[in-house]
């Protein structure tokens, strides 16, 4: 596959056209996890900025996840048996993580952007094994997604889940550990090496040093003591006094606040624009400084900065779209949101597994630095783990209801599969919707077209007349679509979104 370098020059300027069908897809393949042709359609004709207002406007006023019953359980509530307390919690793990699928189904970008921070916010659950953790986690993600980022770093340290996952619930005042003071400057707040020290960060550890109270029972809430915080003097980015936790995110924000904004604005604008923002043909570190200059005199607010970014003509510009690989998760569910299929928990679940096969399992991130995105996706295997899960999973929604592969074709064809004895024509509609930027050229559009005929050739022809075929009539027309989406699965466009 080819990698596409980032050749975009435009500006943050708005973009003021009405959006058209391609860039009402790309508003939403890369704002939520894409959208029905319906949808999609309805976005089209409308001015950018006032659908971005609205999405975003969306995401801020959204409720969190629904707590489970087990949210506020500790290992007092399951059973003494060791083989049926695991069994339970795999349970309820597996319970929650359909609810979250569901929810990245469902809530476009308040869930788009909860999963980003769960990829930069890293824990994971086999570390921590306690599902009301990671319960409480979700909760503080979704929360503050697209919230104030300084509250958002105060908060998700002191989750249950991150005090044990990066150590912090072994750090004394007799003995600090440095893990996640490390992790708060290397990963979430600044990068690697930038504008800390490692002298920062031992006294750092210090100031976050206390939160060791683990209780008698196994997942019980971890809580302050103040016997085991170093109360001695620590100087902090040039900072001296008598700190704690809350003075360490201070005094952060405070004297790194140029420092953070490009570290994390490079981060989103990686995620939902271009995973190459250094070379110096684009333009991208001039957008990345706007946006960071809007982060800083916002005092941290995310809303801002993405409603600055997602307007922008820089955003919509040919060049941003169709250029970042589909992660997995990506992968299954733009394609069961784009098709409308009907669908169930149990094609949900079977799409998370697939996700976990290809490595991206939901609630277990790779490492502390989370998955890596964009190429590391696509190597051999994980090519031919696509083809094949996708595969199955199209014959599965196929064998349950044929008609709704005819639905999608007519759907996105409209009047055209209504009415045209040219299935052609028909299928270059289907595949310049499902494929983001279509196919490279006429030679592949004709590759498609043949199989798209494969099942009509034979009689579309006979005696010179075509105006026996339309897709709304021919009674092979799901079987055409099936075939057509089958082949576009296995095309290397269709892993771009």
């Amino acid at each position: 596959m080819e990698y596409f370098i980032n050749c975009n020059t435009s500006t943050l300027a708005p973009y003021t056209a009405n959006l058209d069908q391609l860039r009402a897809s790309h508003l939403y393949r890369r704002l939520g996890f894409s959208a029905s042709v319906e949808t999609i359609n309805q976005a089209a004709g409308q001015p950018a900025g006032n659908l971005v207002d609205t999405l975003i406007d969306e995401a801020l006023s959204m409720p969190t996840i629904t707590a489970p019953v087990w949210a506020n359980w500790n290992n007092d509530d399951y059973p003494e048996d060791s083989d049926a307390s695991n069994q339970l919690k795999r349970e309820q793990k597996n319970e929650f993580q359909l609810a979250y699928a569901n929810s990245l189904l469902n809530n476009n970008l308040r869930d788009r952007l909860s999963f980003f921070w769960s990829n930069h916010f890293v824990t994971e659950l086999d570390v921590y094994n306690c599902n009301s953790y990671l319960y409480e986690y979700i909760e503080c993600l979704q929360r503050n997604s697209i919230g104030n980022f300084r509250t958002f770093t105060r908060e998700i340290g002191l989750t249950n889940a991150m005090l044990y996952y990066l150590d912090g619930v072994y750090n004394n005042g007799n003995n600090p550990n440095e893990n996640y003071a490390r992790e708060l400057y290397e990963l979430f707040t600044l990068g690697e090496g930038n504008a800390y020290t490692e002298e920062d960060i031992i006294e750092t550890a210090k100031a976050l040093s206390g939160y060791v109270e683990r209780g008698e029972v196994g997942c019980s809430p971890v809580a302050f003591d103040a016997t085991k915080h170093d109360a001695g003097t620590k100087t902090i980015l040039g900072q001296t006094g008598n700190w704690g936790y809350d003075d360490v995110i201070d005094i952060l924000f405070e004297q790194r606040a140029p420092e953070i904004a490009e570290f994390i604005c490079r981060k989103l604008y990686e995620f939902f624009v271009h995973p190459d923002s250094r070379d110096d043909a684009n333009n991208a570190q001039v957008i990345i400084d706007g946006m960071a200059a809007t982060f800083v005199s916002s005092d941290f607010e995310l809303a801002p900065v993405l409603r600055l970014l997602f307007k922008s003509q820089h955003f919509f510009d040919d060049e941003a779209i169709g250029v970042i690989i589909k992660s997995p998760v990506d992968f299954y569910f733009n394609t069961l949101k784009e098709s409308s299929f009907a669908y169930t928990d149990t094609n949900v679940a079977e799409m998370v597994n697939y996700s976990t096969l290809l490595s991206q399992e939901i609630f277990e991130p790779f490492d502390v630095a989370g998955w890596q995105r964009n190429r590391s996706w696509i190597n051999t295997n994980f090519m031919i783990g696509r083809w094949l899960t996708i595969e199955s999973i199209l014959e599965n929604f196929y064998m349950a209801d044929n008609e709704q592969f005819r639905s999608l074709g007519l759907e996105i064809s409209g009047n055209v599969g209504l009415t045209s004895n040219n299935p052609d024509e028909v299928a270059r509609l289907i595949i310049d919707f499902i494929l983001t930027k279509g196919l490279l050229n006429e030679d592949e559009y004709a590759k498609a077209f043949t199989i798209f005929r494969s099942d009509v050739e034979d009689v579309y022809y006979e005696g010179g007349n075509q105006e026996s075929w339309t897709l709304a009539t021919w009674p092979q027309g799901p079987f055409q679509v099936y075939l057509l989406y089958q082949y576009l699965a296995r095309q290397p466009e269709f892993q771009l979104k």
